[in-house]
């Protein structure tokens, strides 16, 4: 008889551990409460990125002039602004997340995943109870993901006061907004919203953008929004965010106020554990309410994994996918590594972009790993010469000795899909000399990340 999976979520952490789970020929139920896809596809990284994209355009028609494109209006005169309409935009966003919510919810039916909706909790005995019903199962996976963390002193209400989830519902273009945060999920909004024409300032309770990343990519970042307009408050923390009628006020802790017309939180996340019956369950969880698993997505109780953001890990959705796949390959015999956290590439879809692998710079200059290093400016690529491109680089670390690589920086446009050579790089543990000497097309930017590799082989 076939084993029985749960899962309860169906984010990428769910979905993909319950293709995996069909795959090996288990029995599986989906437990969803809000659409299959997760926050991922239906509040987070795809309508995000579908926004992002709209002003990745706006950027690039920033620098149409230099590279000798003109713009006209219908009467033949030269254009003197462009402008975008945020409500198509945003109903381009929900129609995409909705489609790909429909396209996941298809494979898993064509896997003979069974999706059932409502809300679970974990009973006894390996169980997990849906309204009047009760699954029974041979192994568990939670993965409930997480929600935007708000304050009592900054409380949404979805008009003006937006959460990273709510902003999809506006239909007019901000006239000032204030981003609060500075991490990725700030970062990414405010460049977003700034290359769309909006007058954006960002409060950041530290002493940069971007703080958890890479800092010679941060003070790349950092330099271009200042450069096109955006206001950025450093070391600024926010007591309260409030508002009057058409204006929000965010107070900041040593007495200053913002003004503007909207204010988006990016205040973190917190999981969305409560209410699941884990203590009940004997499944762990941190001071943060986070789910505490091993490196095989086990939980403290037998039989229990979890995955994605409600684990806490590292908060990005290709983790989630990964650790579900791992909890299902671990409980069904299959083969499988444990998950290495660096081995991970993550990307900033700021403008320009900040991808990263492996060992970082803190890490290096802290003494945690002994590693070469070589910093090669994109200003001087025969590619991002002719696309106007001048800001970004790609950092290469590798072992002095070996000259394995073990991490990389890039930071430039698309940095998301340059990255993916070094990500091989750092997986497979191929030296510099192995990355520099695979053949890359001329002119291109990914020249750059062999040409960086060049530069650290030793004779």
């Amino acid at each position: 008889m076939a084993d029985h999976i749960v899962i309860v979520g169906g984010g990428p952490g769910g979905y993909e551990a319950a293709h995996v789970a069909a795959q090996l020929g288990a029995e599986v139920t989906v437990v969803d409460t809000d659409g299959v896809g997760g926050s991922a596809v239906l509040t987070d990284c795809v309508p995000s990125k579908t926004l992002i994209a709209t002003a990745e355009l706006m950027a690039d028609m920033g620098t149409a002039q230099e590279l000798g494109v003109n713009f006209h209006d219908h009467q033949g005169d030269a254009a003197t602004s462009i402008s975008v309409d945020l409500g198509r935009v945003n109903a381009r966003v929900k129609r995409l997340a909705a489609d790909q919510s429909t396209d996941i919810a298809d494979r898993l039916d064509r896997d003979g995943v069974r999706v059932v909706t409502g809300r679970g909790r974990l009973g006894a005995d390996l169980t997990v109870l849906v309204g009047e019903e009760t699954l029974r199962a041979d192994a568990i996976i939670v993965a409930t993901g997480a929600a935007p963390r708000t304050l009592p002193s900054a409380q949404p209400d979805g008009e003006r006061i937006l959460t990273w989830e709510q902003v999809y519902d506006l239909t007019e273009v901000p006239e000032k907004l204030i981003v609060v945060g500075s991490g990725v999920t700030g970062a990414e909004f405010a460049s977003a919203y700034l290359s769309l024409g909006i007058d954006v300032t960002l409060v950041s309770s530290r002493d940069r953008v971007l703080p958890g990343e890479d800092a010679d990519a941060s003070a790349v970042l950092e330099d271009v929004l200042t450069r096109r307009g955006m206001h950025v408050l450093g070391q600024s923390r926010m007591q309260s965010v409030t508002r009057d009628g058409d204006t929000v006020t965010v107070t900041l802790t040593d007495g200053r106020t913002v003004s503007g017309s909207h204010c988006i939180l990016a205040l973190g996340s917190i999981p969305n554990t409560a209410d699941l019956g884990l203590e009940e369950a004997g499944v762990a969880v941190d001071e943060g309410g986070f789910i505490t698993v091993d490196r095989v997505s086990r939980t403290s109780a037998r039989g229990i994994y979890a995955a994605g953001d409600c684990t806490g890990v590292l908060m990005l959705a290709s983790v989630a996918a990964m650790q579900g796949r791992i909890a299902m390959w671990h409980f069904l015999g299959d083969a499988v590594a444990p998950l290495d956290l660096k081995k991970v590439s993550s990307n900033v879809f700021t403008a320009p972009e900040i991808a990263t692998v492996g060992w970082s710079q803190k890490a290096v200059d802290a003494g945690e790993i002994e590693a070469e290093v070589v910093m090669l400016p994109l200003a001087g690529n025969a590619r991002a010469k002719m696309q106007g491109v001048r800001d970004g680089f790609v950092k290469l670390f590798c072992r002095p000795g070996t000259g394995i690589v073990v991490g990389g920086v890039v930071v430039g446009p698309r940095a998301s899909e340059l990255i993916h050579p070094v990500s091989i790089a750092v997986a497979e543990s191929l030296t510099a000399d192995q990355l520099a000497q695979a053949f890359t097309v001329y002119p291109s930017m990914s020249g750059s990340i062999a040409e960086a590799a060049r530069r650290l082989h030793r004779v």
